[in-house]
């Protein structure tokens, strides 16, 4: 651990400082990296169960093919933060293998579940742009080198994910019908999704680790509305109603509810008309969702039935 203390590694940093090591760390740093590196590798994680339940209900073999290669990317972007973990001292094999499934620390949006093709292509459409937005500014502005480094393929794609999404979601749309209704069923629940993605308002957050060791450059909501700018134009460009706007005035984005708002998750409905608190919001992010057991135990079937396998 490094020798210097907090204020000293910050000043550094400002500087220009590039943490290379756990050596070069405090221990305030390396907690406020290992955070951030949990939330990425679990959300990668998670997302590849979410997909693959409904890519089997692709139109084509080639559009299939398409979803597996995201659904492989996925994982593969998970194996990094994991294994950037595991060279923090942090148990890889705990991490993957013997959490409580409402341990796991990805957004609430991937504890749902997927219902069919035209959902999985918005969720790459609004939630990978969540995740470019977030891990864009992370390369950006990350302190940590070996994170910056590995998020060079990740970066590339991700954009993938994200064309992949925004073009079948301007397909479905001009085929006009039952197709634009279930993108439109989408949109509706995963744009609040989205919305939360980012976590509490600036006004609300206590901890700034992350900011001010430049483990990334923009707050919340900064990055919330960075994300509203790009889906917000996409949605009317696609004639997709979503409960936003674009503000002339203030030159941005300006939501037509005040977040947090209660969550109908049996219909996957949000009652935007009733606002609750940010601890009911925390309250329901750590019960998590209706997908949650089930999206973390299909990734851990295979090695739990090898492990029988070994032992009978």
């Amino acid at each position: 651990m490094a020798r210097f203390s907090d204020e000293e590694l910050k000043e550094k940093i400002r500087n220009g400082f590039i943490v290379e090591s756990e050596d070069e760390m405090t221990e305030t740093y390396k907690k406020a990296l290992i955070t951030q590196l949990t939330v990425q590798g679990d959300t990668e994680l998670i997302s590849a169960p979410s997909y693959f339940n409904v890519a089997k209900d692709a139109p084509s073999t080639n559009t299939m093919v398409s979803a597996m290669a995201i659904i492989q990317d996925e994982l593969g972007h998970a194996n990094i933060a994991y294994r950037l973990l595991e060279d923090l001292g942090v148990d890889r094999e705990y991490l993957l293998y013997r959490r409580e499934p409402k341990k796991f620390k990805h957004p609430y949006g991937f504890d749902q579940w997927l219902d069919n093709w035209a959902e999985l292509v918005v969720a790459n459409g609004l939630f990978d742009r969540a995740g470019i937005t977030l891990l864009g500014d992370v390369y950006r502005n990350t302190s940590y080198g070996p994170l910056k480094r590995a998020l060079v393929k990740v970066d590339l794609e991700e954009n993938f994910h994200l064309r992949h999404g925004e073009v079948w979601m301007r397909r479905l749309c001009e085929a006009g019908g039952e197709a634009k209704e279930k993108v439109q069923r989408g949109v509706s629940w995963m744009f609040p999704m989205g919305v939360e993605w980012f976590g509490m308002p600036d006004d609300k957050k206590r901890h700034n680790a992350q900011l001010e060791y430049k483990l990334k450059g923009m707050t919340n909501d900064e990055l919330r509305q960075t994300w509203a700018n790009a889906v917000v134009p996409l949605c009317e460009e696609l004639g997709l109603d979503v409960p936003a706007h674009w503000d002339d005035e203030q030159g941005k984005v300006v939501l037509d509810f005040e977040y947090p708002v209660d969550y109908d998750e049996e219909n996957k409905v949000w009652l935007l008309n009733e606002p609750i608190t940010w601890e009911q919001a925390f309250d329901r992010w750590k019960r998590r969702g209706p997908a949650n057991e089930a999206y973390v135990e299909s990734v851990r079937v295979g090695r739990m039935q090898l492990e029988g396998l070994m032992a009978a």
